[in-house]
């Protein structure tokens, strides 16, 4: 396998590491926002979270329906502090109709993944489903070991190179 395809399939299982994602929003006054949620991926890398109306990157996804988000590998298993590896998308955010079919596919996906939780969630009438979707993106591996997410084919990397 070359280097390449090395890097191609660790971006592939990246995120299978992951049980939350941090996640970055902006109100419609734009002030910015920084948060986490637990979240579930499918094959496409549509990005599903299950979030309250309480919290404030579930109101500004509302009012402004893009969001970053981040996977970033644990302090305690980098080698190198300012080269963590990590992989961020740029994403156009849908709230999924309550109660649609996709709805309850996906809220079944958050059972199977995260348990008892879920019954309590459930219940809340607060609760909304977004799919987050990459137009975009970079996944890093080290130092000057950047690539891009071809963002016609979010299966595709492809390496910046100094200029």
């Amino acid at each position: 396998m070359s280097e390449f395809e090395q890097v191609v399939a660790a971006y592939q299982s990246f995120p299978q590491g992951f049980q939350s994602i941090i996640i970055s929003t902006v109100s419609k006054d734009g002030i910015p926002n920084a948060s986490y949620t637990p979240f579930i991926i499918d094959d496409n890398k549509n990005i599903y979270i299950y979030v309250s109306d309480l919290a404030t990157h579930t109101q500004n996804l509302h009012a402004v329906p893009k969001a970053s988000v981040l996977f970033i590998e644990d302090e305690s298993q980098t080698p190198q502090i300012f080269a963590r590896k990590r992989l961020n998308f740029d994403c156009e955010a849908t709230l999924i109709a309550r109660n649609s079919i996709l709805w309850q596919q996906i809220e079944m996906d958050f059972v199977d993944r995260f348990g008892d939780i879920m019954k309590l969630l459930r219940d809340l009438p607060d609760f909304r489903i977004f799919q987050l979707k990459p137009t975009g993106g970079r996944f890093v591996v080290g130092f000057g070991n950047i690539y891009e997410v071809d963002p016609n084919d979010l299966n595709n990397l492809q390496q910046i190179t100094p200029k």
